[in-house]
């Protein structure tokens, strides 16, 4: 099944996925406290504006994974001090689906939220996930690995997840039966203390 991009976020463990038919040459690369989706050096050039974007930020209270230029913005907020939920909740419904010939849903979230924000029931480590479709804007709450994908899962639903570790996800993920894997990133920690992973199918 092809399902597109997707993210899979849980309290203390997240990764995200590049799938795609239309543009396969990209490639995930990780710089300090991000990783960034780009073309690979030999990518035909495009003006395709949802090509190259930060798909993971780690801030102070919580790491950002997602699949577009939303991510940036929902980092700002959380390390602004907004609680989870509506760090999430702004930028996507500022930004808006995609704006392409699918209206591809944006999809986020956050991976080891504080124990003090008010979002989250949690007694550690908390998750958030969300996404905007062009029917609606869906923020949850999780206590177990969740995914949310671009096409047909797009709605959050329960994952099973094995990985308990950035690198560990991030292969996880780019392993799965969902067609046509391109690159993937994974995360893991809690507020203050994350690690970060990309995998490229090397």
């Amino acid at each position: 099944m092809y399902v597109g991009r997707f993210v899979v976020v849980g309290p203390t463990v997240g990764a995200y996925r590049v799938s795609s038919r239309s543009f396969p040459n990209r490639q995930a690369t990780e710089r300090g406290d991000t990783v960034t989706i780009e073309p690979t050096p030999d990518a035909p050039e495009t003006d395709n504006p949802y090509i190259s974007y930060n798909g993971v930020r780690v801030t102070e209270r919580g790491a950002v994974v997602g699949n577009g230029s939303h991510v940036d913005p929902i980092a700002e907020k959380l390390a602004l001090g907004y609680p989870a939920r509506d760090a999430l909740a702004e930028p996507l419904l500022s930004l808006d689906f995609e704006k392409d010939d699918y209206d591809t849903p944006r999809i986020a979230g956050v991976v080891g939220v504080e124990e003090s924000d008010p979002t989250t029931t949690a007694d550690g480590p908390g998750a958030v996930v969300g996404t905007v479709r062009r029917d609606a804007l869906l923020v949850e709450e999780v206590a177990e690995p969740t995914l949310v994908a671009t096409y047909e899962e797009d709605s959050p639903t329960t994952f099973d997840l094995g990985a308990s570790d950035a690198e560990s996800a991030a292969r996880e993920v780019y392993d799965h039966e969902f067609e046509h894997a391109v690159c993937s990133a994974g995360v893991s920690g809690s507020a203050g203390d994350f690690d970060i992973s990309v995998y490229n199918g090397e």
